[in-house]
């Protein structure tokens, strides 16, 4: 029982970290995403022709910005969603709830690495401004913390089935 408490508590409090450090992400992308949405206008006028057209430009950052934030907004999103139905499911600690939230974890760390890939090839290209720097950073280290979480679910789950199987198995002794 022990060990299950652990798995709880840690799952509790990652998926917490988890639900403020994607809060964090997604109003910083969405910030990003406004601004440059308002001055791509303005700025993408005096651009040459194959600049002008491309689909995803922004006015701050290098060509990875565009990519880089689009994939972090979504990632923000179902990031928060994950950890508030994550939350719920290892409140209820049993086998199929636990199972529901590693999936989940498991689909929003996948979107979550694809926006980390990005965030890396934006810092290989370099200039990017103290915002999307904060957005970067905030990125990889929620990639780290969504991978932890999986981990204590997946402690979780483990824990949970051995715990039906003791019930199964002292019910069907009794019989």
């Amino acid at each position: 029982m022990v060990a299950g408490g652990g798995a709880k508590s840690a799952a509790y409090v990652l998926l917490l970290v988890n639900l403020v450090i994607f809060f964090i992400v997604t109003v910083i992308a969405a910030w990003a995403m406004n601004h440059g949405i308002q001055r791509s206008r303005e700025t993408a006028s005096v651009l040459s022709i194959p600049l002008r057209i491309f689909p995803i430009y922004f006015p701050m950052g290098n060509m990875a910005t565009g990519f880089f934030l689009i994939f972090s907004l979504i990632a923000g999103v179902i990031g928060i969603a994950t950890s508030l139905t994550g939350l719920h499911n290892v409140f209820q600690w049993d086998g199929p709830s636990l199972h529901t939230a590693a999936a989940s974890s498991l689909v929003s760390w996948f979107l979550t690495l694809l926006a980390m890939g990005l965030a890396c090839k934006e810092i290989e290209l370099g200039w990017t401004t103290g915002n999307l720097r904060t957005l970067e950073t905030m990125t990889i280290i929620v990639s780290a913390t969504q991978l932890f979480s999986i981990c204590a679910i997946q402690a979780g789950v483990e824990v949970a089935i051995a715990e039906q199987r003791d019930r199964s198995d002292r019910t069907g002794a009794r019989r």
